[in-house]
């Protein structure tokens, strides 16, 4: 099996080449790297060449498009979404090419920040909880079979935030079609950044989520509703 780790990239030029070695040294072969460059302004791009990864661009700065991008340009049987701000573990890297091999089609893990923000931890409680309940993968780790993400019809380039969660929507039903199942991994959570827990205040993202409630959903579809990903804090 070849696996296609993506990583989308906007102005990451920091946290990317850590996030790099750790795939090189921990994804098992044989793997492809794949960086979508999301029109950085930065170095990013030329971080990830100099890693050795293969550098596709997107000039619209939408993560839904960029992991789109890279997944076109990826020749593996499965793949892997990986955000340039996560490290996932070894273990949970073993563990995922378990459930692959027992047949699921895809899935995702609970996440984990250093913190010790009793608010952030409460909130990332709730998120991993409800993850697993409902199947639902956060963005910064996806694994999938290809064939079932381009069945399913890829990330929705109408969204700008929340397209993991019609994502999985859409390849929960496929799952069921096809007697598989979807599972988010938990033994060993992925270490991403907490850097949207420390420079957004708890009223940014509380507004954020209220206003998507009362508006059913139409923040999603407008960039400038979700600064929160987009207005380029780093």
């Amino acid at each position: 099996m070849k696996l296609s780790v993506i990583v989308p990239a906007f102005n990451e030029e920091r946290l990317l080449p850590a996030t790099l070695v750790n795939l090189k040294e921990k994804v098992p072969p044989p793997f492809e790297l794949i960086v979508c460059d999301n029109n950085s302004t930065d170095g990013t791009a030329e971080i990830a060449r100099a890693a050795g990864a293969t550098v596709v661009f997107e000039p619209v700065n939408q993560i839904s498009r960029a992991r789109n991008r890279g997944a076109a340009a990826a020749t593996g049987e499965w793949l892997l979404f990986v955000d340039a701000d996560s490290l996932p573990s070894l273990g949970l890297l073993e563990d995922t090419f378990n459930v692959i091999q027992s047949g699921c089609l895809a899935g995702g893990a609970t996440v984990e920040f250093t913190t010790r923000d009793l608010f952030v931890r409460f909130w990332l409680a709730l998120w991993n909880s409800t993850s697993r309940l409902m199947r639902w993968a956060a963005g910064s780790y996806i694994f999938v079979e290809a064939a079932a993400f381009r069945e399913a019809g890829g990330f929705s380039e109408d969204l700008y935030a929340g397209e993991e969660l019609d994502l999985f929507r859409r390849l929960k039903r496929l799952a069921r079609r096809r007697g598989r199942r979807i599972a988010i991994l938990h033994r060993h959570p992925l270490h991403t950044s907490d850097r949207k827990a420390r420079l957004y205040r708890w009223h940014e993202h509380l507004g954020f989520l209220l206003k998507t409630f009362a508006t059913g959903g139409r923040t999603l579809r407008r960039r400038e509703d979700c600064s929160v990903w987009y207005d380029g804090r780093r």
